[in-house]
């Protein structure tokens, strides 16, 4: 029986960190774990809870890793070579006696409800850390995440799980293509109208990848069943998120929102609304319910009959963070790559204008196309918060908190 559990591995619970921290705890050295004599009593910090200045010495209050509270020490500040930990600490601490005192000088001992404020900052940065990690540890795009709270202690999302696709939901069933182009250079010598002209329509892009068409009209990539490889020119939304992106607190009381690290061109793609598709029926019942929570993640696919909804309240990406402006600078469009199903598009968000590094993103949650042809009138994408119950298309004067000068003061 043992011979043929030759070459098996089983994963384990605990990371490597937590396992060097048992065996220090034991005091047993583990040369594959990295622990031996010489380092077994190197000691990490975790985080500082506490500070005092006794004469010109200052003291930090040292949580350990790997130990409990009850083992966290005083130590003079030269015993501490964590430059980044104590950068922070007082960073944290100057914010918050401007908060308190309207001044940024510590006091020699901090007051207890103060210290108590710096440890679950300290807490709270470490499970948004963690959190960082495993968004990016999921995502299957080109782009990183980055999470930031400085304006409060809320930590990650509890009921939140990242996905890069959509979820199909009980009953639904997504018919793959069965046809692709045929095209040597689908831009600039495309068979029959590569995949945008088999279906009557229009090429979206130019060869920087910024579309071209009017909002309203939709987007045909190629597929899976073209000829054309991943550098085809048609094929932009499917590469996914190309930008460094940062989820971050907002201080004006609208939760978490998102904000680029890049500068974006005008036209160019951002990122996909990602969900979970469901039916209407099973959105008018969630409805209800967020309804009641206050907030909710409903996107209706619209496009030509009000079949479905893509919920992004559980399932999502980066989308879910982001807020409503009633001046936006991205624009949604319906896409559709593998599957051509025009009641399933999926949802995609251009730039409007230039957006520059550090700006947040945004987009009308009642967002109206203005009805120039056939075509562009069939795209009403509204996003659906707080849906009355029993009355499915009917919505709840929301106070809007975008703060433009265009402001609606209500999202609906």
């Amino acid at each position: 029986m043992a011979e043929n559990l030759k070459g098996c591995s089983v994963c384990c619970k605990s990371s490597r960190n937590q396992l060097q921290d048992l065996c220090r705890l034991a005091k047993l050295s583990c040369p594959s774990l990295g622990v031996s004599k010489r380092n077994l009593y190197d000691f990490e910090v975790e985080y500082l809870c506490d500070y005092k200045k006794i004469r010109e010495q200052e003291y930090y209050l040292v949580k350990w890793r790997g130990y409990p509270d009850s083992e966290s020490t005083w130590e003079p500040r030269q015993n501490l070579k964590c430059v980044r930990i104590l950068k922070q600490f007082h960073k944290d601490l100057e914010r918050e006696m401007l908060r308190r005192h309207n001044r940024s000088k510590p006091p020699r001992h901090l007051d207890p409800s103060l210290a108590n404020y710096l440890v679950q900052k300290a807490k709270q940065r470490r499970a948004l850390r963690r959190w960082e990690q495993e968004l990016n540890a999921k995502r299957s795009h080109l782009g990183r995440i980055t999470v930031e709270n400085e304006v409060d202690l809320d930590g990650p999302p509890r009921a939140f799980v990242y996905i890069n696709e959509y979820r199909v939901g009980e009953g639904i069933t997504l018919n793959q293509v069965a046809v692709g182009c045929e095209c040597q250079d689908c831009l600039w010598a495309p068979v029959g109208g590569c995949c945008a002209g088999a279906s009557l329509h229009k090429f979206a892009y130019n060869d920087q990848g910024q579309v071209r068409l009017r909002a309203g009209l939709p987007i045909y990539e190629c597929n899976s069943r073209c000829r054309c490889g991943y550098d085809c020119p048609n094929r932009v939304v499917q590469k996914g998120i190309r930008y460094d992106l940062c989820i971050f607190r907002t201080d004006d009381g609208r939760g978490w929102g998102v904000r680029t690290l890049e500068k974006i061109r005008k036209n160019s793609f951002v990122m996909e609304y990602v969900g979970e598709i469901i039916t209407s029926e099973e959105a008018e019942r969630r409805g209800q319910i967020y309804d009641r929570q206050g907030a909710t993640y409903l996107f209706d696919l619209d496009y030509v009959e009000d079949v479905y909804t893509v919920d992004a309240a559980y399932y999502g990406n980066i989308s879910h963070f982001v807020n409503h402006s009633c001046d936006p600078n991205l624009q949604v469009y319906n896409v559709f790559i593998d599957n051509l199903d025009e009641r399933l598009p999926r949802i995609a968000f251009f730039a409007t204008r230039t957006i520059w590094a550090g700006e947040e993103l945004t987009f009308d949650y009642n967002m109206q196309v203005d009805p120039v042809d056939m075509e562009s009138t069939r795209m009403d994408s509204n996003f659906g918060l707080a849906v009355l119950p029993g009355s499915p298309k009917k919505r709840v004067r929301i106070e809007c908190k975008c703060g433009t000068e265009s402001c609606r003061k209500y999202l609906f």
